[in-house]
């Protein structure tokens, strides 16, 4: 059974960096043609699409995270990070992994219940 869990600190300083960790079971991660997704939905807002990581290694990025996101992946480990530098208020959400299928693809046949992230001082 696939699962992804998604986790990392709850509250944020603003000007920080966000660091959350996608952990991955019941499939590698390596396997094709699974791409991981980072997603987030801040409150009373849309879902933001912010960027994945292939079977291969290959990233894309949104070009609205592209300047200050970082998606990288432990094999070993079977998980997929997300930084997100400068972090501001703007940026608090719930955010969430998920795989698909194809890069351009945002439909997910599984993914993480989500994590709270809260910018403040």
């Amino acid at each position: 059974q696939v699962q992804l869990q998604e986790s990392g600190p709850g509250l944020v300083k603003p000007s920080q960096t966000l660091s959350l960790t996608c952990t991955v079971s019941g499939v590698s991660i390596v396997s094709s043609p699974y791409y991981y997704n980072w997603f987030r939905q801040p409150p009373g807002k849309g879902v933001e699409w912010m960027g994945a990581i292939s079977f291969g290694g290959n990233r894309d990025y949104s070009p609205s995270f592209k300047n200050r996101t970082s998606i990288a992946r432990d094999v070993f480990r079977n998980q997929v990070m997300l930084q997100l530098r400068s972090v501001s208020p703007e940026d608090t959400a719930v955010y969430y992994c998920g795989r698909s299928t194809s890069l351009s693809s945002r439909v997910y046949d599984y993914r993480g219940s989500g994590t709270q992230v809260t910018v403040s001082s």
